[in-house]
């Protein structure tokens, strides 16, 4: 089954072009609707494809969790997607999806695999709210195949964050506020739970957050505030002083939107940090290439509190020595 991420090396090159690559695949049928839903994740994030092997029970484990597997001697939670997402089946889940992300391991569960779909990151669209309402947030684009089907692509942070509890309320109690006052951030991520930790790191530091959904969202509210700042006879980066950034995102993805940021002279002198759960060197390097300013993965608010700060402060010094 591997043999469907083979070369996956040569794929990154993906990054930047606004596309992507999804792994698509299947839950089985829904009891309760008759369907059979078509979801994806990004190719970026998957590790492996393989037949289940024995899962350990543990105990004092969320009821999607259903136990561990040893994978050359790394213990790996594995989590049934069916079952997280509250859907009724009967069908068995054998195969086990190996993701890696946000520096965690995991496994999902799921009936099949179908195959390996390149498409433009403008071709995925922000899911309806009643899709997002029936699925509890858990659907962060979708995109429609030349078959007449839908993708949905799962928030597999949001899975992660529920799973693991890694986000623990302690963490913001320890971040030090910056002290300053007037600071506005720009944001983007298509994960609610992600954008959550962001607003409660702003909040924590005393700064002022504007989010967006994506890159497309955000680089028309930071065009808007271009035009009010011309129309104003004032600079842009007095009225932002930062922008965050994911990589995947539905529309248009952390990628371009930095490259337009980086080519438009009203942007210059705001920093840009990527926050991502695509943490590996080779994506951090892609997004230096493209004119980010710092990387930080995601889910480590005390890393990102300690980032903001230092890019922050350093902006005012510059500001005030020219």
């Amino acid at each position: 089954m591997s043999e469907l991420l083979k070369n996956i090396d040569a794929r990154t090159r993906l990054a930047g072009t606004n596309k992507l690559e999804i792994l698509l695949f299947s839950l089985g049928k829904d009891l309760r609707t008759g369907r059979e839903e078509t979801f994806g994740i990004n190719v970026f994030k998957v590790r492996e494809v393989m037949r289940t092997p024995q899962i350990t029970s543990a105990p004092d484990m969320p009821a999607a969790v259903k136990g561990m597997v040893s994978l050359r001697g790394i213990l790996v939670p594995v989590v049934d997607l069916a079952d997280f997402i509250g859907m009724q089946t009967e069908t068995a889940r054998d195969i086990m999806i190996v993701t890696e992300y946000n520096g965690h391991t995991q496994g999902f569960l799921v009936q099949s695999v179908d195959t390996i779909l390149r498409l433009d990151w403008s071709k995925m669209r922000v899911p309806p709210e009643m899709l997002t309402a029936n699925l509890g947030g858990l659907v962060t684009a979708v995109t429609e195949l030349q078959d007449g089907r839908l993708v949905m692509m799962l928030d597999v942070e949001r899975i992660l964050s529920d799973t693991a509890k890694y986000d623990d309320d302690v963490v913001y109690t320890h971040i030090q506020p910056l002290g300053r006052e007037g600071v506005t951030v720009v944001y983007a991520d298509d994960s609610s739970v992600a954008r959550t930790q962001i607003e409660r790191t702003l909040n924590a530091l005393g700064i002022r957050g504007i989010a967006a959904m994506n890159g497309r969202q955000a680089w028309e509210e930071l065009q808007k505030i271009a035009s009010y700042a011309d129309s104003a006879g004032r600079e842009v980066r007095d009225m932002v002083q930062l922008i965050l950034t994911d990589v995947e995102m539905p529309e248009m993805d952390g990628y371009i939107l930095t490259k337009n940021i980086k080519s438009d002279p009203r942007f210059t002198g705001i920093p840009v940090l990527m926050h991502s759960s695509l943490s590996s060197m080779s994506n951090q390097q892609l997004g230096r290439s493209v004119g980010v300013d710092e990387y930080v993965p995601k889910f480590e608010a005390q890393r990102l509190a300690e980032t903001l700060s230092r890019l922050l402060l350093r902006e005012e010094a510059a500001a005030q020595a020219a």
